[in-house]
This record gives C-alpha cells, structure tokens and sequence, in this order.
C-alpha cells in the first residue's frame, strides 16, 4: 500500500508499506494491505511503518488518518 505522512513544515515518508501501527486516541491500531476505508483521531506516539524485513519509527505528536483504496495519508503534527 501507498503511505504518506506529512506535517505541515515536511514529508516525512513517502512510498510503499506493508503494515503500519498507529497511535489512535483509543489505543493503538494497524493498517494492512486493502483495509476498510477509515478516517481516525491519532495521539501523541510513534507510527511504526514496515517495509520488506525493516522497521521504521516516526514520533507524532496528534494528528488524522485517511485510509481509502490502499493509500493511507497521515496528517501529523
């Protein structure tokens, strides 16, 4: 699936993930591969994206998710 986070001062990932793990403001969740369209409240976290057998982490403090049509789009503060 497609993935993008961005701030409003950056991009600060762009391009394709296999799993990424989320702070929802009711605990944590995970977006697969064709997952159900969402649009979710994140909290203060990490994102964990994972690629191929590599895992990357990005600290957010809040922000929104959008899943639709294996794009996912992360508006983080």
């Amino acid at each position: 699936m497609n993935l993008e986070i961005i701030t409003p001062d950056t991009t600060i990932y762009k391009g394709e993930a296999d799993l990424v793990q989320l702070p929802g403001i009711d605990g944590s969740f995970e977006i697969l591969q064709n997952h159900a369209p969402l649009i979710s409240a994140l909290d203060k976290g990490k994102i964990k994206v994972k690629t191929g057998g590599s895992e990357k982490f990005y600290e957010i403090n809040g922000g929104v998710i959008e899943v639709l049509n294996n794009k996912v789009l992360v508006l983080a503060q």
